[in-house]
């Protein structure tokens, strides 16, 4: 029997991928393709990829409720109240917005405002995921199955992670008990799609081609994401965010300072202890470094390390795509778990190229 689900916020980019996701799903019916402002529009009028009858759907709560599971591809605004009243009716939620990967406290500091629902936020502890009576399996659960993937199986509420927060955790937590303590430095770099489909003067073709920005440093939300779901403690982090001039894509660069008597094959070691059995993280070689290209379409990973001996550093670099295992993939990937489906249904971790 298939499970029913839909979208809020389908009109985005995050929104759409997922639609083109799950129309390939054997066991997800796509009931709802909700957007406010689009509401009644032809979705192929937005998305060319996206042929057919399908309409934008109006955002009707009492409709949503009746489903199976609810991907939120809202701003975090929205997310908050959508979130808040579907777990209430019961309801598994995927939200793809930041409006629950971070503890109440940490979400006044880093959004710069109160969350109406601290009672949802989640544990940095993580605590198991148990039946929805339990007043624990009430908080979202941090959606990186690579680390988690034990509390998202079964789960009623992921948060999915960001997309610079999931290359720089991927690229980092396999060796985060090497790094020493505030050494560690991330430089992401992502295509335009990451910014949303609203239009931004910053986002004009004639302002991005050809040009390379920094943005956001050095306050950027996803740093307190990034110290809040690294493993260890490793205090605070370094992270600059830039926008490249590329559709979809994007690529972490981290750097942190190596514990004494930590060798290159320590470092080779760890990350195929961490990734050789996941289906969607591929360990390069050492010295053969990520392309975007290579995942573009895809739910993949890549990730590299070097040690640079010299300075007593190692670089760690992983690309994925932003729309893809940034987004919409990792939230079908996280859904799949959820209710119990298999794990990469729907999704591959081949990318299109060229």
């Amino acid at each position: 029997m298939a499970h029913r689900v839909g979208i809020v916020g389908a009109s985005g980019y995050g929104g759409a991928e997922l639609v083109r996701l799950l129309e390939a799903h054997p066991q997800l019916d796509l009931e709802v393709v909700a957007a406010h402002a689009q509401a009644g529009q032809p979705v192929a009028s937005l998305y060319p990829n996206l042929p057919g009858d399908r309409v934008f759907d109006d955002v009707d709560l009492g409709r949503l409720t009746g489903l199976d599971l609810v991907f939120l591809a809202t701003p975090h605004g929205p997310s908050l109240q959508l979130g808040a009243a579907l777990r209430k009716a019961g309801t598994r939620v995927v939200d793809l917005s930041g409006a629950y990967r971070l503890a109440a406290r940490d979400f006044s500091r880093w959004y710069g405002e109160e969350h109406p629902a601290p009672e949802l936020t989640p544990d940095p502890g993580q605590p198991g995921a148990a039946g929805d009576g339990d007043d624990t399996a009430q908080r979202a659960v941090y959606g990186l199955p690579e680390l988690f993937r034990e509390q998202i199986s079964g789960a009623g509420f992921v948060a999915n992670p960001g997309c610079y927060p999931s290359a720089a955790l991927l690229a980092l937590a396999p060796i985060a008990d090497r790094l020493q303590p505030g050494s560690v430095i991330i430089d992401g770099k992502s295509g335009t799609s990451g910014a949303g489909r609203a239009v931004a003067d910053r986002l004009h073709f004639s302002h991005v081609h050809a040009d390379l920005t920094a943005y956001a440093a050095p306050a950027h939300r996803h740093t307190g994401e990034i110290e809040t779901w690294l493993p260890g403690d490793l205090g605070a982090v370094s992270f600059t965010p830039h926008l490249i001039p590329m559709s979809r894509g994007l690529l972490t660069t981290a750097y942190g300072t190596v514990a004494d008597g930590t060798s290159a094959a320590d470092v080779q070691a760890a990350l195929h202890a961490a990734y050789d059995d996941e289906p969607f993280v591929h360990v390069l070689a050492a010295g053969t470094f990520p392309h975007t290209k290579a995942l573009a379409g895809s739910n993949g990973a890549h990730v590299s390390a070097v040690l640079d001996e010299r300075v007593g550093r190692v670089v760690v670099t992983c690309a994925i795509d932003n729309l893809g295992k940034g987004a919409a993939g990792q939230a079908l990937q996280n859904a799949n778990l959820m209710l119990g489906l298999e794990e990469t249904t729907a999704l591959t971790s081949l990318g299109v190229y060229p």
